[in-house]
């Protein structure tokens, strides 16, 4: 006897089973015949996320590199001295005017002064812009 029951059961579970997928599906079916231009923009657009995406990834991945390896010739060549890529580095790491001051035990004015003349010698006429030549010329890290 607990077998036709179990047996029952199971037969209404599949049954109920079935006619709520078919339901979901009948629902599905109306979504994507009254909403078929829309899923279409949402698929195109996602795939167009991805490959940009994808894209961004290979064209940015940068390769491992080894120790850094100052470039001596553009120094030499560009006339900075010791004491200027000191403050340049200083500068890279993000210190401000007093903050190199204060580091390199010097004034504020001859923060400046060393500044100006980076700028003059690397032709930029800001911080970020003087960090950014002084990378591309590999005088800093």
């Amino acid at each position: 006897m607990k077998r036709s029951i179990t047996r029952i059961v199971l037969l209404y579970a599949l049954l109920l089973a079935l006619a709520a997928f078919a339901l979901e599906w009948l629902q599905y079916t109306y979504y994507t015949k009254a909403y078929s231009f829309e899923i279409y923009v949402v698929l195109i657009a996602l795939g167009f996320a991805a490959l940009g995406i994808w894209v961004g990834h290979r064209l940015t991945a940068q390769k491992a590199r080894g120790p850094f390896d100052r470039n001596i010739a553009a120094l030499e060549s560009l006339g900075i001295s010791g004491r200027e890529l000191e403050v340049l580095e200083a500068l890279a790491a993000g210190q401000s005017n007093k903050q190199i001051a204060r580091t390199l035990d010097i004034s504020p004015n001859t923060v400046k002064t060393h500044m100006a003349r980076l700028y003059a010698k690397l032709e930029v006429n800001g911080r970020v812009r003087a960090i950014h030549e002084a990378r591309n010329l590999h005088l800093i890290p």
